[in-house]
C-alpha cells in the first residue's frame, strides 16, 4: 500500500566532501573515514582518514592515520603520515612518523619524536622506529660482576 516492490540498491559512497565534526560532538571509539575530516570537537580514540584537519577547538586522544594531517589543536597520540602540517597553534604530545613531508609553524607545541618513514601502516612504523640509542641500556654482564656480591640491588628507599 505505502512501500513499493523495488530493491533497494545501495547507492554508491561519495567521498568527495568534507565530513565536520563539531564542537559540541564526542566520541570515544574508532573513527574511519575514506575520505576528509575537520574536527572541532572531542575524539577519544584511533582515527583513520585520508585528510584530516582539527581545527583550534579539536582534540584527538588516540593514534592517527592519514595521508595528510594539519594540527591547530590538540592531538595526544602517534601520526603516521604522508605529509603533515603542524600549525602555530596545535599542540603534539606523541610520535610524529610521516614518509614526505611535515611543516611546523612557529609556536607549534610538539612533545615527541620525530621520524620520516617509508612504512605505510602503524604497525610496520612501529617495529622500524626504534629508540635503541636513546633508551639507557641495561649493564652488561661484565659489569653486573662488579657491583657489589652479595647483597641486593636497593631499587628505592623511604
Amino acid at each position: 500500500m505505502f512501500g513499493s516492490k523495488k530493491k533497494s540498491v545501495p547507492r554508491p559512497l561519495n567521498d568527495s566532501g568534507r565530513s565536520q565534526i563539531s564542537e559540541t560532538f564526542s566520541l570515544e571509539g574508532v573513527l574511519r573515514s575514506s575520505g576528509a575530516i575537520d574536527i572541532s570537537g572531542l575524539i577519544k580514540g584511533a582515527v583513520y582518514a585520508n585528510d584530516l584537519i582539527i581545527k583550534d577547538t579539536g582534540s584527538i586522544v588516540g593514534p592517527v592515520e592519514a595521508d595528510k594531517v594539519e594540527i591547530y589543536g590538540h592531538l595526544e597520540g602517534k601520526i603516521l603520515a604522508k605529509t603533515i602540517i603542524i600549525g602555530s597553534s596545535g599542540v603534539v604530545k606523541g610520535d610524529i612518523l610521516f614518509s614526505e613531508s611535515l611543516r611546523t609553524e612557529e609556536g607549534a607545541d610538539i612533545n615527541g619524536y620525530l621520524k620520516k618513514t617509508d612504512s605505510e601502516s602503524m604497525s610496520a612504523a612501529e617495529n622500524e622506529f626504534k629508540l635503541d640509542t636513546i633508551n639507557k641500556e641495561e649493564p652488561k654482564e661484565k659489569d653486573k660482576d662488579k657491583t657489589k656480591k652479595g647483597r641486593p640491588k636497593i631499587v628505592a628507599s623511604n
